[in-house]
């Protein structure tokens, strides 16, 4: 029997799921000290919990895809609204290093995927789908590059395999990016940053008084600086200034739907959540330039850190477990190779160019949670390395701009490539 949810009882799991993950993770030690983020966690058991009632009595559910889409889509505009040109320009040499790395790595995770693939006696093309495009590309290139992969190259089931594969990614992105940052702040001997369990109410008021100081003071500079870093900071915003963000954020959505469309088949053919993303930053430098606009920063990151935590609830939410338990097992051999090759180049390649630092610890992470899922995992991976021990402007500066603005772009030209090849 299959069930379909409407966007109401979508956004219901979703909450619950974050909320199981929030519990399960404070009651299970081994879930915080790995820093496994609360999406991953709660979306693991509900999707168990959905394959079971498969298994058993044949149930199947489809959750509305275009809440999930709608989420994806303001998380980038948030990112987008917040970064002005001079946190743009803040990149210099350290966006390009890590632009190349990522690139290097993606021309490795194909060719790691067409040899095995070779190795194990499927189409090579085949590699390619277990490679940069469900992996570092995720669910959208996995469909759009499956839907050419089975017209023009005649390779059966591309666009199913692609999406199942990047549900594993996605899963082993959030998994595993957390326990390789551990690893290397340990090896950089950092402790966690102690946290006072029970506040006490003189405390509380200082700590709010911090942090709902006026926009000029080093505090709130500081705060826009760290829109990812800490989601659950207190920060005071009005109705007014919510419904002003969401005009914004309904702004960047109708730019995206528009610019999609008069794009498609052009040059210029972005996937939509990048002209999410530049239709903010455009926004966000047009008003305050141009117009001298006051932009409320902890409104849009509010909206934009909830929009994350949906959008990683509700897709994982949406995992069909048993599409993975039907892929061949030449494929899962594929994917779990391409799991341990993310593991250590994350842990030798981009640890080490990027500084050996705990920046490059955190930017470890989040290579690790787009290189195998999306960019929101990389920025959930980094929250909960971030929420245990410092900041990371760095960090938060970089992956946002490389795996929202480079990585579709990079992935698809590589992709092109290898398809002329001759295998």
């Amino acid at each position: 029997m299959e069930i379909t949810l409407n966007g109401y009882y979508t956004l219901i799991f979703a909450t619950l799921v974050l909320l199981l993950g929030r519990f399960l993770i404070k009651k299970i030690k081994v879930l915080e000290d790995f820093n496994i983020p609360e999406p991953v966690v709660g979306g693991l058991v509900a999707a168990m919990i959905v394959y079971a009632l498969n298994v058993i009595w044949g149930y199947s559910f489809n959750f509305h895809q275009g809440l999930q889409t709608a989420t994806m889509l303001m998380f980038f505009a948030s990112i987008g609204l917040s970064a002005d040109f001079g946190r743009l320009k803040a990149g210099g040499t350290p966006l390009i290093i890590f632009t190349i790395v990522v690139s290097v790595f993606i021309v490795l995770q194909d060719i790691v995927g067409v040899g095995m693939a070779s190795m194990l006696g499927l189409d090579p093309l085949l590699g390619l789908v277990t490679g940069s495009i469900a992996l570092t590309g995720g669910h959208g290139t996995a469909g759009a590059w499956g839907v050419v992969l089975e017209e023009q190259y005649g390779v059966v089931g591309a666009t199913t395999l692609g999406i199942a594969a990047a549900t594993y990614g996605l899963v082993a992105g959030g998994v595993v990016g957390g326990p390789v940052a551990r690893r290397l702040i340990q090896k950089l001997g950092l402790k966690p940053t102690p946290v006072n369990p029970n506040p006490t109410e003189v405390e509380k008021l200082a700590a709010e008084q911090s942090l709902y100081s006026t926009k000029h003071s080093e505090n709130e500079v500081r705060g826009n600086e760290e829109m990812f870093e800490k989601p659950d900071n207190i920060r005071l915003i009005t109705a007014s200034s919510t419904i002003e963000s969401l005009a914004l954020f309904a702004a960047c959505l109708a730019f995206a739907d528009i610019m999609t469309m008069l794009a498609k088949g052009t040059w210029i053919e972005l996937p939509t959540f990048v002209w999410a993303l530049a239709g903010g930053v455009v926004l966000r430098n047009t008003l305050t330039i141009v117009f001298n606009f006051d932009m409320f920063d902890r409104a849009i990151d509010v909206i934009g850190n909830a929009s994350l935590s949906l959008f990683l609830a509700m897709a994982l939410l949406s995992l069909k477990l048993w599409q993975l338990t039907e892929l061949a097992g030449p494929v899962l051999i594929i994917l779990l190779v391409q799991t341990l090759v993310m593991i250590m180049y994350a842990y030798f390649i981009t640890f080490r160019i990027m500084g050996k630092d705990y920046d490059a610890a955190v930017l470890s992470a989040g290579h690790c949670g787009f290189g195998m899922g999306a960019t929101p995992t990389a920025i959930a991976n980094m929250q909960a390395v971030t929420d245990r021990y410092l900041p990371s402007h760095k960090a938060f500066l970089i992956v946002p701009m490389v795996g929202a603005f480079f990585v579709d772009i990079l992935n698809a030209a590589i992709l092109q490539i290898f398809t002329k090849l001759p295998f």
